[in-house]
């Protein structure tokens, strides 16, 4: 192979690292029962209550709680290249055992910080893909209801003033 062959080679093998990632690459993925949350290093299976993930190209990080989720993307720095967040539709799972079959965008969610039902690090964050489940869920259980963009990081710190249980 000649010098050209040679500098075809390599330009191809750059480029081909610069791909587009797949749409299903960016999709939720499962919890497992070793799975350690990114932030405080917990196992994830050991809490009750909604979890949450943010999902990039080249990794999934995973976390023991909404809050600890938000805590983490509260932070400039993880703001950066593509990381798309999943948290667990409490309406459609149960609190002890969240079904990563109804993980949903996270953008997209109504959560209830405080409330009655303990979570894992910090006040408990519940998260609901419908406005109506999520009212629901405050009404029997306590809390407030909010959208991500109305998400400050003063709402889900335990001494904020709805901490509930933990």
């Amino acid at each position: 192979m000649g010098k050209r062959g040679i500098l075809t080679l390599l330009i191809l093998m750059m480029l081909s690292g610069c791909e587009e990632p797949s749409p299903a690459a960016l999709d939720p993925a499962p919890f497992h029962a070793d799975d350690e949350c990114h932030v405080c290093g917990m196992i994830i299976a050991d809490f009750p209550g909604p979890k949450g993930e943010a999902v990039s190209p080249r990794r999934v990080r995973r976390f023991c709680s909404v809050a600890e989720m938000l805590g983490w993307w509260s932070q400039p720095e993880n703001q950066v290249g593509e990381n798309r967040l999943y948290v667990h539709d409490m309406a459609r799972g149960d609190w002890n055992r969240p079904d990563d079959d109804h993980l949903i965008d996270a953008r997209k969610a109504w959560y209830v910080i405080g409330g009655d039902l303990p979570g894992a690090m910090g006040v408990t964050v519940a998260s609901f893909a419908g406005e109506s489940a999520a009212e629901d869920w405050a009404g029997r259980h306590g809390g407030r209801v909010y959208r991500f963009e109305e998400l400050k990081p003063s709402l889900w710190r335990p001494s904020a003033p709805m901490a509930g249980h933990h």
